[in-house]
């Protein structure tokens, strides 16, 4: 990850809320070049953390994070789950009895009930006050079937993307040969300039 931020020189990356402790590494190497070799080359990324869902957590337990190596496949929303298995997940989230509060507050101590609340507005693009705004007072037999049509609004089109390329592997590596190409066009100057910085010695290309 941090070879990636680096042979491209960004300054910002989106991140989740708990991804933010891994461009740690990423800054401390880039302060240590620039210092070792006197140079103010490479930028010391700044973490992107935007929208409502800066931490998904689990379907099944909303004080952890949703994880694919969580054991049970009923915690998370697969991007590869057809429709009628995202809705089924989304209906069976953890919840509790109490309708959804008048104000956000009254989620403070009910983390189930904020995590579909937040992955509610992350994907309809509100804030989480919006929904609170819109569903106060609804019971989870209202509000989880509307999230549930949001999910799959939302998330059908891309597992049926990728469900056509996984029978198209030549699309795929035609794909990969592409991005592969764009990227080395941006990497390699970069790169270059990092081997004259150090004094490496190397092999031109013809």
């Amino acid at each position: 990850m941090a070879a990636d931020i680096l042979a491209y020189k960004a300054t910002h990356v989106p991140v989740g809320d708990d991804q933010k402790q891994h461009l740690e590494l990423c800054r401390d190497i880039a302060i240590k070049f620039n210092n070792d070799y006197g140079v103010n080359f490479f930028p010391v990324v700044e973490p992107v953390i935007e929208g409502a869902a800066t931490r998904v957590m689990s379907l099944r337990d909303g004080t952890k994070k949703m994880s694919k190596s969580d054991p049970s496949d009923q915690s998370r929303i697969n991007l590869t789950d057809d429709a009628d298995t995202i809705s089924k997940k989304i209906r069976k989230a953890k919840t509790d009895p109490e309708p959804l509060p008048e104000t956000l507050d009254g989620l403070k101590d009910r983390p189930e009930a904020r995590n579909l609340v937040n992955i509610y507005a992350a994907l309809a693009g509100h804030t989480p006050e919006q929904v609170i705004s819109d569903y106060a007072g609804a019971q989870f037999g209202t509000f989880k079937p509307a999230l549930a049509d949001l999910a799959v609004a939302k998330l059908e089109p891309i597992t049926l993307e990728m469900n056509r390329l996984m029978k198209d592997p030549t699309e795929i590596d035609r794909i990969l040969g592409n991005g592969a190409d764009r990227a080395d066009a941006i990497a390699r100057p970069i790169l270059d300039q990092v081997y004259d910085i150090v004094g490496m010695i190397r092999s031109r290309r013809g």
